[in-house]
Order: C-alpha cells, then sequence, then structure tokens
C-alpha cells in the first residue's frame, strides 16, 4: 500500500459536515473510505500497479531524468527533452541544488533518476500523434533508477506523468517514491476535451493552460470547436473577412495562424492532438458577415426578411467556398480528422426561400428538408475527401442517412441515458465507429457532487455485440461556451473532466467512487499546486492553496 498520503489524511478525516451539505457520497447510499486510497494519488488508475512500503527518497541537486543508452530517441528528442525538464519542475518546483532537508533525510535509500528508454526503432519524436499512436509504457521504480519503458514517445509522456504522482513529500519535507512496478496503456484511444472558442473568446494562454492539465489527465485530444454563430476567431489567410467582420473584434479576439500553429505544436509536446471544429451548415451566422452570399436570405412571404439563415445549399459559389477554405483547414491542421459538425439545422429559413422551394422540387425532396441538409453534407463530405482528411459528424448527419465513408465517426451528443445507448447502438450496428459526450456535457453544472454521475457513464454500456462495443473508439467532455470565458472556464473545467479522463483510461472494472473519491480530492490538490485553479470536490484543504489570485 503506498505511503505517499499519509501526510493528506487531514482533510479525509477533517472537516466537520457542518451546514446543510451532508457527507458528498451519502446520497449514493455510500460511505466514504476513512483511509487513503491503496493507489494512493494516482489519476487516472494505470492498467496494473503494483507498489510496496519500500521507500526511496529523491534529492533535487542529483535526480535527473535522462535517456537510456539504448533508446532510440535520444537527446536530439527534444519532446522529450521538453518533458524532463517539465516534470523536473513539478517533482522538485524548479529548484535545482537544493539543500536536502533537515531530520530523517538518512534514513532512506537514494534514488538517482529516472532513465527513459524508447524501444521502438521509429519514436515517432517528430511526428503528431495519431488515433493508432501506442501510448503504453512500462514503469519500474527501484535502485538506482527508476527505469521508463515505451515503445513510442507518447507512452513516455504519460509514463512521465505517473511517475511524477508517485512522488511525495514526508512530514520532514524530504521527496519520496515507493517501490513500484507499472505496466499501462489506455483503454480508448480518443480520449477528447472540447472547448468552445466562439460564444466566448478564450485567450491562447488560457488554452495552452488547459492544454497542460489534459496532459496530467492523459486526455489526448483538444477538439477545438473555433467558430460558430457568435463569433467567427479563426483568421483564414484565404478568407480575411471572415474574421476580419464576423469576429468579436479583429484584432484583440482572433486567432491568427502563429496562435493556431503555437497551440497545435503546444499539444504535440504533451501527446495531444488537435481536432477543429468547423460546423456548417447551421451555426453559421457569423460566417455570413464576411462572406456575401453563402448564408440562405430567408423571406417573410413573398418579400426578403433581411434576415439569414444556414448556409445556401444550393448556389455554385457556396461549394467553391467550401472547396478552398476547407483545403486551407487541411494544410493548417496537421490531424488525420477534421470535426465537420452538421448539427442542429433549422430548415425555417430554407422553407421560406422561394429558390431552395424551387430546388426541392426539382430535386424530388417535396418538403423533406433533412434531404436538402444530406445533399449539402454529402457535397461537403466529398471536398473533405479530397483533402486526404477523414471526418468527424455529431449524430444528425448519421441519423438523417447520409453516405459516409467507412471510417467516419460518429459523435453522439443527444438524449437522456436511454436514448444515447440506443443511438451508440443503431451506429455500431451499421459498422461505423464512434464517440461519446452525452452524458459529458460539462456546462450542465450541479450543487453538490456531479462528478459522480460523469463518472459512472460509460460508453460502452449499451446492448450489442463485442465487435459494436470494439467500435466504440472513446468520447469527449464538451465544455459550450454560453456561459464560460477565461474567467470561469478552468474550475468549471477540473476537476470534473477528470472524472471523465479516468473513464476513458483505466479499466472497465475501476468503478468504486469510494476510492475515486480519494484519489480525486489529491489530484486536485496536486493539480493545484501545479497552478491549475481546478476547483474542490468537497470540504477540506490542500497543503499548498491556490496561489494564482
Amino acid at each position: 500500500m503506498l505511503a505517499s498520503l499519509s501526510v493528506f489524511l487531514f482533510f479525509i478525516v477533517s472537516s466537520c459536515l457542518g451546514g446543510h451539505q451532508q457527507d458528498p457520497l451519502a446520497d449514493e447510499g455510500l460511505l466514504r473510505d476513512r483511509e487513503p486510497s491503496k493507489w494512493g494519488s494516482l489519476w487516472p488508475l494505470p492498467q496494473r500497479v503494483n507498489t510496496f512500503d519500500v521507500a526511496f527518497k529523491l534529492a533535487a541537486d542529483s535526480f535527473e531524468i535522462f535517456d537510456g543508452k539504448e533508446s532510440s530517441a535520444g537527446s536530439s528528442c527534444n519532446l522529450l527533452q521538453n518533458a524532463y525538464r517539465r516534470y523536473y519542475k513539478y517533482i522538485f518546483g524548479g529548484i535545482k541544488n537544493k539543500r536536502p532537508p533537515q531530520g530523517k533525510w538518512t534514513d532512506f535509500p537514494q534514488l538517482n533518476g529516472l532513465q527513459v528508454l524508447i524501444t521502438n526503432p521509429e519514436s515517432e519524436c517528430d511526428l503528431y500523434p495519431s488515433v493508432k499512436s501506442d501510448e503504453s509504457y512500462e514503469l519500474l521504480v527501484d535502485q538506482p533508477f527508476a527505469i521508463l519503458k515505451a515503445p513510442k514517445v507518447w507512452g513516455a509522456l504519460h509514463g512521465l506523468e505517473t511517475f511524477s504522482q508517485l512522488v511525495y513529500e514526508d512530514e520532514f519535507g524530504t521527496k519520496r517514491v515507493n517501490w513500484s512496478e507499472i505496466s499501462d496503456f489506455p483503454r480508448f484511444g480518443h480520449r477528447g476535451l472540447l472547448l468552445d472558442t466562439s460564444r466566448h473568446f478564450i485567450p491562447v494562454k488560457v488554452i495552452l493552460a488547459n492544454l497542460e492539465t489534459m496532459a496530467m489527465n492523459k486526455f489526448n485530444v483538444f477538439h477545438w470547436h473555433i467558430v460558430d454563430d457568435p463569433s467567427f476567431p479563426y483568421m483564414s489567410k484565404t478568407f480575411p473577412d471572415l474574421s476580419r467582420k464576423g469576429a468579436f473584434h479583429p484584432y484583440t479576439h482572433v486567432y491568427t495562424p502563429s496562435d493556431v500553429k503555437m497551440i497545435i505544436e503546444f499539444a504535440r509536446l504533451r501527446g495531444i492532438r488537435v481536432i477543429p471544429e468547423f460546423d456548417t451548415p447551421g451555426h453559421t451566422q457569423s460566417w455570413g458577415k464576411g462572406q456575401e452570399d453563402l448564408l440562405t436570405a430567408c423571406f417573410a412571404g413573398t418579400k426578403p426578411s433581411n434576415s439569414f439563415g444556414p448556409v445556401n445549399p444550393i448556389s455554385n459559389s457556396t461549394y467553391d467556398f467550401m472547396s478552398r477554405l476547407f483545403q486551407e483547414i487541411a494544410s493548417v491542421f496537421p490531424d488525420d480528422y477534421l470535426h465537420l459538425g452538421g448539427d442542429e439545422v433549422d430548415f425555417t429559413c430554407w422553407n421560406s426561400n422561394p429558390d431552395i422551394q424551387t430546388f426541392m422540387e426539382q430535386q424530388g425532396f417535396g418538403k423533406n428538408y433533412s434531404k436538402l441538409e444530406s445533399f449539402y453534407v454529402q457535397k461537403l463530405l466529398d471536398i473533405v475527401a479530397s483533402t486526404k482528411k477523414g471526418y468527424i459528424i455529431w449524430q444528425e448527419v448519421f441519423d438523417n442517412g447520409v453516405e459516409l465513408k467507412a471510417d467516419t465517426l460518429i459523435h453522439v451528443w443527444k438524449g437522456t441515458k436511454q436514448q444515447y445507448q440506443n443511438e451508440m447502438a443503431k451506429v455500431t450496428a451499421s459498422g461505423y465507429q464512434t464517440l461519446l459526450s452525452t452524458p459529458w456535457y460539462l456546462n450542465r453544472i450541479a450543487y453538490g457532487q456531479d462528478w459522480i454521475g460523469i463518472y459512472k457513464a460509460d460508453p460502452q454500456d449499451f446492448q450489442g455485440t463485442e465487435t459494436q462495443k470494439n467500435l466504440v473508439i472513446g468520447g469527449e467532455a464538451c465544455l459550450w461556451g454560453e456561459y464560460v470565458d477565461a474567467t470561469n472556464l478552468t474550475p468549471r473545467l477540473w476537476p470534473r473532466a477528470s472524472a471523465v479522463a479516468e473513464r476513458l483510461w483505466s479499466a472497465k472494472n475501476v468503478t468504486d467512487v469510494n476510492d475515486a473519491y480519494n484519489r480525486l480530492f489529491l489530484h486536485r490538490c496536486r493539480m493545484v499546486e501545479r497552478g491549475i485553479a481546478a476547483e474542490p470536490l468537497f470540504t477540506g484543504y490542500c497543503p499548498q492553496e491556490y496561489k494564482g489570485i
């Protein structure tokens, strides 16, 4: 059992449960464990962990993280060298040549460092992560050096995070780590987080801080919902008027090409893919401000109403525009996939437009505007396919019967538990891979322990064959931005998103809410110590409180 949390028992057993809020787990019919988890503060929980009460001390002036002699990455791999510096700072606070604390410093054998060995000849150090990336690793903490082995650099990044979570500080201020053996890999290959930068502009530094926090939780996909009805902050080189006229402000509330490049590289260095979403034909009011005749003109009776609806699906210029824009997007964002949206299309405006009514008759669509939407989406999918990108679409596109490529990812987001379970079964029965987000809309908040419901949702919890279950490649937590900006994004997101992270990484049978609470409490304190304004789970306190104000 880990000895790492002995100094933290105070906030697990402390705090008279005063006021009118009872024990947060009592509503679940559970009694919170009064002993720390045997897994310490590990989050998300690795697939296999063996650890014993044999402790080693770490000294900032002698401990080093270094490449193994037989590693295929070596000192030329900037991704790993940056990670070594980052995790040294996490472990020791960035203080080199610090004198060891006084007291029982000599009572424990010393661990001299962490040796990192990339075992596959192709380390992928200079590449971008993908949905097929090998993120596995093995970690042995023993003298004289801990050894971290991973086939690719992506697993090494996760192993570094896990090692940092094993390190703790005893009552004398000594950094210690217990003898441990860990073999780990993610349950799902797609573990995403959606941030919405259209409804409120999110500054680059806030995005970067949350990418950093994603790495602490082993997320590997940043779903960037970059534009929508309220604003178009993406600065396009091909169509500069889109942001010039569609952003909240053309200079202060836009993402320049250098901003986008920085975010993509910052994410890559942490093993995170960046998948942008350019949602059409709905959610495009801001697009129309900078691109004339892109949107459908709405009518009141026989006269234009001076308002506009979704993208005009019957104009050739629409597809010329989309072709040029998505060629640019495909060249800017290196991931294999783009998210094309396709949700919540309001047909009212299309129905009012006489030209579209005529087109519907010519095509034999009658009054079924889902067929018109499918007509548009099919053309868009062909455009994106020509860029050699795969695509992710919201479930409505599948529901409306659009012809899809076999490798299309269907993103499920609608309905009650029973409804989304039925949808997952339907999508996978059709042979498509799928992602789940429905139970993980983190913009929906509630007083108390709402992380528990988040934690209990499982993307494979539906009626279907084993083959169907294997088509579920993961899921995403979503934080939509109607009531979120830089002032409250981080505390609203963390540690609630951490519950999703463990569900998507750890083994399916890791479901003990009591144990999770104890580990998550400590993991939240670790994020706070690292400068992340993660909100508390319940009463108590951290050894190092947030100092970012």
